[in-house]
């Protein structure tokens, strides 16, 4: 797969501009206020106020989203790129596009009057994250606003795959991102999205992605396999690159003929696996756009998501950035 045409290194992101909240809680909470364990439901803004009176934890607020933490990875990286979404017009949307500026990500937000979405993760002692989504301001994201300018010169559009819930947003960004002459990344992001979705789903992967990244339990549903050899075939079926991502087992990849194996890095128990995959997206997708090899890609990835882990939240420390680029230079 050539996937650049020209020496274009920017990775452009299109998700939900979300604030995250992160609280730990046990089993026993998570029953009762209806989540579902490692996966995601859409309330409303009350529904989450709601919630937090019932935890006594300390929550930490950060600015979130899949793609959103997608593209801050790639600017930490010292890659080139921009974030596409909608977010509100007041303090939260300032905060939000002040942090991106400040990760070298170029804020492309659309501006409403509602507030700015916010999602609710739950961390079990597993470390596992089951989330209350509220989208607000980025649930108001018009098709017509995806226009091939917001990809400009972009060697990658990142989507996130809760878009799929809007089935006519995500057709014209993918649109949008052909006419820019870009190649297409689709994170499958849960697998409550891709039973909502599937159909959509079969469809645009077989027309127009190009490389597609799934979890173990995304993956199941999506093909049908709990095998991974035979899950990875399915991916692979219809894209240049797929990607099974099998938490601290490691990954596969899938490349042309080539299938490749990516050893987990690192031997810390998970913290919290909060933008694991997101995050090993960066590693990914930075070493893709700037010619490193599939496996050295795969390294990069894999170090980035176990770095994540380590933390609480989607934002990696700087001694976590100098390890992974370590990779880099050896």
């Amino acid at each position: 797969m050539k996937l650049l045409n020209n020496n274009n290194r920017l990775i452009v992101g299109l998700g939900s501009a979300l604030i995250d909240i992160l609280v730990h809680e046990d089993d026993e909470f998570l029953e009762k206020t209806g989540a579902i364990k490692g996966g995601m439901i859409y309330v409303d803004k009350d529904y989450i106020e709601h919630t937090l009176t019932l935890t006594a934890k300390e929550s930490h607020i950060v600015p979130g989203g899949s793609a959103c933490n997608t593209m801050i990875g790639i600017g930490k990286l010292g890659g080139q790129a921009r974030f596409v979404g909608k977010s509100g017009k007041g303090n939260m949307g300032h905060f939000y596009e002040t942090n991106l500026k400040e990760n070298n990500v170029e804020p492309a937000l659309f501006k409403s009057s509602s507030p700015t979405g916010r999602v609710l993760s739950v961390i079990t002692p597993d470390a596992q994250r089951s989330m209350f989504t509220y989208l607000g301001a980025a649930s108001e994201t018009q098709p017509e606003e995806i226009t091939k300018d917001c990809f400009n010169n972009a060697a990658i559009v990142h989507i996130e795959g809760y878009i799929l819930f809007n089935e006519n947003l995500i057709l014209s960004a993918l649109n949008a991102a052909k006419k820019a002459g870009a190649r297409i990344s689709l994170d499958l992001a849960s697998f409550t999205v891709v039973e909502g979705a599937k159909p959509l789903l079969e469809k645009i992967v077989k027309e127009s992605v190009d490389i597609l990244l799934a979890n173990e339990d995304e993956a199941l549903v999506f093909t049908g396999y709990s095998d991974e050899s035979k899950a990875l075939e399915s991916l692979a079926k219809n894209v240049h690159i797929a990607v099974l991502k099998l938490g601290e087992r490691g990954s596969y990849i899938a490349q042309s003929d080539k299938r490749i194996k990516i050893a987990p890095l690192g031997t810390g128990v998970a913290v919290d696996t909060t933008g694991a995959g997101d995050l090993w997206a960066s590693g990914f997708l930075y070493g893709l756009v700037n010619g490193y090899n599939i496996e050295t890609c795969g390294m990069l990835g894999s170090a980035c998501g176990y770095e994540v882990c380590q933390v609480i939240g989607a934002n990696i420390p700087q001694k976590g950035w100098e390890r992974i680029r370590k990779i880099l230079e050896g």
